[in-house]
């Protein structure tokens, strides 16, 4: 490049394209590469070390994310309505109601989003939380918590994941709830209360900035509700933050086989069932690794159906934060 460019370096670095990407407001930005190479190849006597000496340079490609305005208010109130009634979405089955896609959406006919609870013990927590199973898996079942661990889980709901996390960490350890409903909030303290969970605590906040301390938290655990953040970049840089080195994130999502009509994902009114916020899983993956986190693994997987010829799955995952000792 010396010799073609004059020693003029002619590109740009990639955080600059993020910096860029900030500053027009988008979100979910990404720049990852692409696995290509374009190469350039000295013609002639060009002062090159060797005759015809070529120069590879990587690829990449970089996204960014318009917001919707009002999709978080919509989430919100739609959930909020939600714990007011209490009412199944979809059924129930071992004594868990559970949850789908609007039905007040013809769209998002034919998707079946469903939590995984058919082991738990309906009768060890509260009814309230049972009766609120909002999520698109169960990451407390693959999470192998350990006894004495603090935990946070982002978009708390009902309190169902964090009380069933609140058995496997014990007296020892600490579950936060963070959830940015205040209906939602009020229902889980009060379940809470009602059957004396004492290592368990509600906080009102968003996933975007939760109320926690930098390295906080030995796990951080979220279903079915980061596809409803318009900024998933940012939860992860946040879940990254309030981790210890070495803490482990166990996430519940739905995840898209591709992009949806402009003006579906664009309407907030369709943001609350948990279809239309989702993203390809490749960028769902690449955003945990520019985020920090290591190695992130699908650990289950299943398709609940199709949307304007896209595929919705659920994914089970985990990703970890590098310890500073390795």
């Amino acid at each position: 490049m010396k010799a073609e460019m004059a020693d003029e370096w002619l590109g740009f670095e990639r955080r600059q394209v993020l910096d860029w990407f900030e500053q027009a407001g988008l979100v979910n930005r990404l720049v990852d590469c692409t696995g290509e190479d374009c190469c350039a190849t000295h013609a002639g006597d060009t002062g090159a070390d060797e005759p015809n000496e070529q120069a590879r340079i990587s690829v990449f490609a970089a996204v960014g994310t318009k917001r919707v305005n009002g999709a978080r208010e919509h989430v919100q109130e739609q959930y909020a309505a939600r714990a007011r009634t209490g009412a199944a979405c979809c059924g129930s089955g071992s004594g868990v109601n559970i949850c789908c896609a609007s039905p007040d959406n013809p769209d998002s006919e034919g998707v079946n989003i469903q939590p995984d609870y058919a082991a738990i013990d309906t009768t060890v927590i509260p009814e309230e939380a049972a009766g609120m199973a909002l999520g698109c898996g169960n990451p407390t079942a693959l999470a192998l918590l350990q006894p004495g661990e603090v935990v946070v889980d982002i978009g708390s709901g009902g309190g169902l994941d964090c009380f069933l996390a609140s058995r496997q960490v014990g007296e020892k350890g600490k579950v936060i709830g963070v959830d940015m409903t205040p209906v939602m909030l009020g229902r889980a303290r009060q379940a809470a209360r009602r059957m004396g969970i004492a290592n368990v605590e509600f906080r009102k906040g968003t996933a975007e900035a939760l109320p926690l301390p930098d390295g906080s938290a030995d796990v951080v655990m979220s279903n079915c509700v980061i596809n409803l953040c318009e900024d998933k970049g940012q939860v992860f840089n946040e879940a990254f933050r309030v981790l210890k080195p070495g803490g482990r994130l166990e996430i519940s999502d739905i995840v898209a086989s591709g992009s949806f009509p402009g003006e579906v994902s664009a309407d907030p009114s369709r943001w609350g069932d948990c279809i239309f916020g989702a993203i390809p899983e490749g960028e769902y993956l690449a955003l945990l690794r520019q985020a920090g986190f290591s190695d992130p693994q699908v650990q289950k997987r299943a398709h609940s159906g199709d949307v304007f010829d896209v595929a919705i799955s659920s994914l089970t995952l985990t990703a970890a934060k590098p310890s500073t000792t390795a």
